[in-house]
């Protein structure tokens, strides 16, 4: 069976990992991780199948199916339901709801606390052009993605949030095994993380952007189904 190099396998994870990590995947763990308080563990395992299973399973369904994208995967079911599910699909991941997040959750943690009142609403204007825009000059060149992504942006990324990640290690807010958990987490910490998973969006993401994942392998000539999903 045809195999990924170690060279390429690794670029292929740092660049799922980069699609997939976005604005709802900063804001809902630490979110979840205030209210879960002690239950943490419990609430991250139920989140962690959600979150982060559930986009996989979708990304390899794909690679297992041999199908060109969502609308060719879903309509097996029928035709008329596979254009309206991907219709729905992709709007829910776009204008409807990732979309506009993506724009705000950036301006929010990176611009906002910098600027005063009265220029909030100016500010998100501009930023939010500059950001689609530049999101719009990586979107037209999907033959590069590997290298834009996997090469460039992604380190620089992971580079950041280790820093962020270190930080809250070495000076945490607060002692979690000392924190009570609050709201549904006090009853249900892990059927409440599984519920909080969903909110990040990857599992409808997975299938929508999965295909580009799924060509990015086919290019490096690996054409069985088999080896494309593992």
């Amino acid at each position: 069976m045809q195999k990924l190099s170690r060279k390429n396998t690794f670029l292929i994870g740092i660049t799922l990992f980069s699609m997939f990590f976005g604005a709802g995947n900063l804001i809902f763990p630490i979110f979840m991780g205030q209210l879960a308080g002690h239950h943490v563990w419990a609430a991250s395992a139920g989140f962690l199948i959600t979150g982060v299973g559930l986009p996989l399973l979708g990304v390899a369904a794909l690679g297992v199916s041999q199908k060109d994208g969502l609308l060719e995967l879903s309509s097996q079911i029928g035709r008329k339901y596979g254009v309206f599910f991907t219709c729905l699909l992709y709007l829910t991941i776009g204008p409807f709801f990732a979309i506009p997040r993506c724009a705000t959750v950036s301006f929010t943690v990176g611009i906002e606390p910098f600027i005063s009142d009265g220029g909030k609403m100016a500010g998100l204007g501009i930023f939010s052009f500059v950001f689609f825009a530049v999101v719009l000059f990586f979107s037209l060149k999907p033959g590069q993605i590997l290298t834009w992504i996997g090469k460039i942006l992604n380190p620089l990324f992971l580079i950041l949030l280790s820093i962020f990640v270190i930080r809250a290690l070495f000076s945490p807010a607060g002692n979690m095994s000392k924190i009570e958990a609050s709201g549904a987490y006090v009853s249900g910490a892990f059927s409440t993380g599984l519920l909080e998973g969903y909110n990040t969006m990857d599992a409808l993401a997975g299938l929508a952007f999965g295909i580009i994942v799924v060509n990015v392998i086919r290019s490096l000539d690996i054409k069985e189904s088999g080896a494309v999903d593992k």
